[in-house]
Formats: structure tokens, C-alpha cells, sequence
């Protein structure tokens, strides 16, 4: 049997394991636990929210694999986990089948081989009909694919002086749709959302180019 102090990773499998066990699998699942756990009602949870919630998951740990677990989910470091940071960290990252779906459509961007794909690229490419945000009506298309071309803008200038980088690679390419996945209950609807914005299977005539200046 392993002794020792328990790794993030193992105290995070922990957290999993026991909020599968009760039976809360889905977004709204996981959604409706983080309002249960969000006491003042203000849609974030701060470290004393987060302890609470991880003592009241009954995890069998100690008052430092408490907190530091807790810690965990506060991916920003800001002192305060909100519904994103709380899904994100229970839903992790995307397993080997997403994560070739999202690697399929950038080597289809990717037409020079490069390793890059520029943002002007996916500009006129991208079709966000089946985005879970749209599907959910938070969000129209054209604010998404906005969403999405900051993510990348913001990404490259972290600083006042770096230079704007007009391009995105595998890694950021994947910790994106690491994001989306987590709002993707099942690989088929995963797959249809990912057919949808990059037309994987070829499919479909892509006439769509996006008209608003960037």
C-alpha cells in the first residue's frame, strides 16, 4: 500500500471519485452542487466556502489535504473559485477521443504544415452553431467566434511590450477546447460540435466567411 503524501493528482481523483459515487455526472449536476455549496449566494466560492464544501463531501481526508485541495480549484489564483474554475477542475481535461477530434481540426487548418494557424484562418472558417453557449442561448454565434479570437489576441500579449503574435499552436489549440469540453456531457455531442465548426468528415460546402472587421 502507497505511503506518503498524496499528489494533486491523486487528492483531485479523490474529489472525482466521490461526486461520481453520488451520482452528480452531468453539467446540471455539477451545477446544482456548486449552488448548494455557494452559501452567500454570490456565484463564487471563497476558501471558507471551499473547505466547507470539501468536508461536507465526506472525503476522508486530512485538515491539509482539505485545504490543500481546495486551493486546487482556484485555478487563477485569485482567492476565489467560480462555476468555471469548480466545473473545469471536476471535469478535467479532455480525454484521448476529443483531444483527437480538436487536433484533427487544427491540422486541417493547418494547411502549410507549420504548426501554426493564424487567427484570420479561423476567421473564416469557424462555425459556432452547435457551441454549447449558443445551444444554450447565452451566447449569439458571432460572440462566441469573438470569444474565441480573444482568447487567442489575449494570450499572446500578456505584456504591455510583447509583440501581437498572430497565431495560435497545438498547445493553446487544446487548453481552448479543454475549456468548451467541459460544457460537452458526451463525446457524441463533442464530435457533432466539432464537425459543425471545422466540417471534419468534408462534408459540407463551407461558404461561411465572417464579414465584421478584426
Amino acid at each position: 500500500m502507497k505511503s506518503g503524501p498524496k499528489t494533486d493528482n491523486e487528492l483531485l481523483k479523490i474529489v472525482r471519485d466521490k461526486i461520481v459515487s453520488r451520482g452528480t455526472r452531468s453539467i446540471m449536476g455539477i451545477g446544482r452542487m456548486f449552488k448548494i455549496f455557494d452559501d452567500n449566494g454570490d456565484h463564487q466560492l471563497d476558501g471558507y466556502e471551499m473547505v466547507n464544501a470539501m468536508n461536507d463531501l465526506r472525503l476522508g481526508l486530512d485538515k491539509n489535504e482539505i485545504t490543500r485541495v481546495a486551493k486546487l480549484f482556484d485555478r487563477d489564483g485569485s482567492g476565489y473559485v467560480d462555476y468555471d474554475e469548480f466545473l473545469r477542475t471536476i471535469r478535467g481535461e479532455m480525454n484521448d477521443f476529443r483531444k483527437s477530434l480538436a487536433m484533427k481540426a487544427f491540422k486541417i487548418m493547418d494547411k502549410d504544415g507549420s504548426g501554426v494557424i493564424t487567427l484570420s484562418d479561423i476567421k473564416q472558417s469557424y462555425n459556432a452553431k452547435m457551441h454549447p453557449d449558443v445551444i444554450a442561448g447565452k451566447k449569439t454565434e458571432d460572440e462566441v467566434l469573438w470569444d474565441f479570437l480573444e482568447t487567442f489576441d489575449t494570450h499572446h500579449q500578456n505584456h504591455k511590450d510583447d509583440p501581437k503574435h498572430n497565431g495560435v499552436d497545438p498547445e493553446e489549440w487544446i487548453e481552448y477546447y479543454n475549456g468548451v469540453s467541459m460544457s460537452c456531457d458526451t463525446d457524441e455531442y463533442f464530435e457533432l460540435m466539432m464537425n459543425q465548426a471545422w466540417n471534419l468528415k468534408g462534408d459540407r460546402v463551407t461558404k461561411k466567411g465572417w464579414g465584421a472587421a478584426y
